[in-house]
């Protein structure tokens, strides 16, 4: 089955400065990274520059993100501006549409939505209390665009937002309703509010979007759930230059194997 790539490749310059971020071992070397799969996943420990390279391509690639403005415009990044302006990249085809997301910018959004959610709520108390005396025609009037509002909220992401996002419920909702086909959509630990079984089902919608619907995804994560997704290509950020390996093959996945089979051998040297 044919299976679309949107960005092919990037690429960063030799003479790197002697400057963060380009002083990180991963980063400094490298020199050409290559998209060849639907998904990508881009692994390592923390402090080994993945989000790092994954925030500079958003603002390089001015992707839109939730909760905040775009990459580019996003003031939490401003200080990656400098190294997002050494990258180049590759097109084969322009995607219809084009996404950032961040863990942490979810929280965010859903956050915001939560408040509108009450404001609106409380517009409707105060609706009710002021059309006390008015005809039902006059108060359905009064009341429409802040019902209608809620209604689509619900649709889109559930009747209780901050309760939903606690286990994941809302994160899901969120894939499924912004993640289109024909897109590039670049994810940072998305892993992070999904419990085990939520990662199952996040790795059976990108497998699904990927596979069907043309969709290229590149993602930084810690998760061995989403790692293990045999059609895809892992980046170890743990490798200077960073290297291609297999899932069973990575430093996290093999220390994850290894407490689950002997989980009292560890905790007794902690």
């Amino acid at each position: 089955m044919f299976r679309m790539i949107y960005l092919s490749k990037i690429t960063l310059p030799s003479d790197k400065p002697e400057i963060w971020p380009f002083n990180i071992p991963s980063i400094n070397q490298i020199s050409e990274l290559s998209f060849d799969a639907p998904i990508t996943f881009i692994a390592g420990e923390n402090g080994s520059g993945k989000s790092t390279l994954l925030e500079a391509l958003a603002i390089k690639l001015k992707l839109p993100s939730v909760g905040r403005a775009s990459a580019s415009h996003d003031d939490s990044l401003t200080h990656l501006k400098p190294f997002a302006n050494t990258i180049s990249h590759t097109f084969k085809k322009q995607p219809r549409s084009k996404f950032f997301l961040r863990s942490e910018d979810f929280f965010n959004f859903v956050l915001s939505l939560s408040r509108q959610q009450s404001e609106m709520n409380n517009e409707l108390k105060r609706v009710s209390i002021e059309y006390a005396d008015r005809s039902q025609f006059a108060k359905n009037q009064a009341t429409a665009a802040y019902e209608n509002s809620l209604n689509q909220m619900q649709q889109k992401y559930g009747e209780d937002l901050l309760s939903e996002a606690s286990h994941g419920e809302s994160f899901l909702r969120l894939f499924l309703e912004r993640i289109v086909p024909n897109g590039l959509y670049l994810l940072d630990e998305p892993e992070v509010p999904l419990s085990p079984l939520r990662q199952l089902s996040l790795l059976s919608l990108l497998m699904q979007m990927s596979n069907e619907q043309n969709c290229q995804f590149i993602i930084a994560t810690h998760s061995p759930i989403l790692l293990a997704y045999d059609k895809a290509i892992i980046y170890n950020m743990d490798e200077a230059p960073p290297t291609t390996t297999k899932w069973d093959k990575l430093p996290s996945v093999e220390l994850l194997k290894d407490f689950i089979n002997c989980p009292e051998r560890f905790i007794k040297r902690l």
